[in-house]
């Protein structure tokens, strides 16, 4: 017997689908790296976590909600509303494996683990260049977070 929620919707299969992808996306990189003889680094600074971190968060906000990457999300996610700033807000759809796909790429928090994964992967096959496109995401989310700012103050100016 599967498992099943209550209310009739079966994404839990597509779930298992996705995270043996994901876990296989791992493995490879891992049995390839090592076939090439890439070693881990001994150590991870404080700096690069924070700047994987920030752009880890950057890529998941703009795979998951922004308007411009909504032809990614389309097959599996209907338009739900307008988000703040250029972010919409998208709700998953279909059954099995689409649904389960729509329940990823439409939330940022679970595209963030397969950002996190690629870019983690990146860096140790590729630290220099993955610093580089680390700081450009980074970049992006100081902008978006300035952005906010200034809109900030000069609704509260106007009030």
């Amino acid at each position: 017997m599967t498992a099943q929620y209550d209310d009739g919707e079966d994404p839990l299969a597509g779930y298992a689908a996705l995270a043996t992808a994901f876990t296989a996306g791992v493995a490879g990189f891992a049995a390839m790296a090592r076939r090439r003889g890439v070693r881990l680094p001994d150590q991870v600074p404080p700096w690069d976590v924070a700047l994987l971190g920030t752009a880890t968060y950057k890529a998941s906000r703009l795979l998951a909600n922004d308007k411009i990457t909504s032809f990614v999300r389309a097959p599996f996610a209907r338009r739900q509303g307008e988000g703040e700033g250029p972010e919409v807000m998208d709700e998953p759809r279909g059954r099995g494996v689409r649904r389960a796909v729509g329940d990823l790429v439409s939330c940022p928090f679970c595209v963030s683990v397969w950002a996190a994964g690629a870019l983690g992967c990146a860096y140790v096959a590729a630290p220099r260049a993955t610093r580089m496109v680390c700081a450009g995401l980074g970049a992006v989310t100081l902008a978006d977070w300035l952005q906010y700012a200034w809109t900030w103050t000069q609704q509260t100016a106007e009030e």
